[in-house]
């Protein structure tokens, strides 16, 4: 989980301070699968859904040093997010 610059949600749902990243499928050759989730600072969930690497972008992830950080920084970006 990773902090991130606050995102307001519609309706008075919330307001989305952390960001979650799970892996749940890789199949270690051209992409990998990952589930997201948006929480509000007392861990209610505000959002989920899936995000997927593919390409170029899936070469750097399996290449990377920190592949956990290049996850997190290639998700947020997907998603417009900025993580704190």
């Amino acid at each position: 989980m990773k902090k991130i610059q606050p995102i307001v949600f519609p309706l008075n749902l919330g307001i989305a301070t952390i960001f979650n990243l799970i892996g749940i499928n890789d199949n270690l050759i051209d992409n990998a699968t990952f589930i997201y989730q948006l929480y509000t600072a007392e861990n209610i969930q505000l959002q989920a859904d899936n995000i997927v690497m593919s390409g170029t972008d899936y070469a750097q992830y399996s290449s990377s040093a920190d592949s956990n950080l290049f996850a997190y920084q290639w998700a947020t970006t997907q998603l417009g997010i900025t993580l704190l």
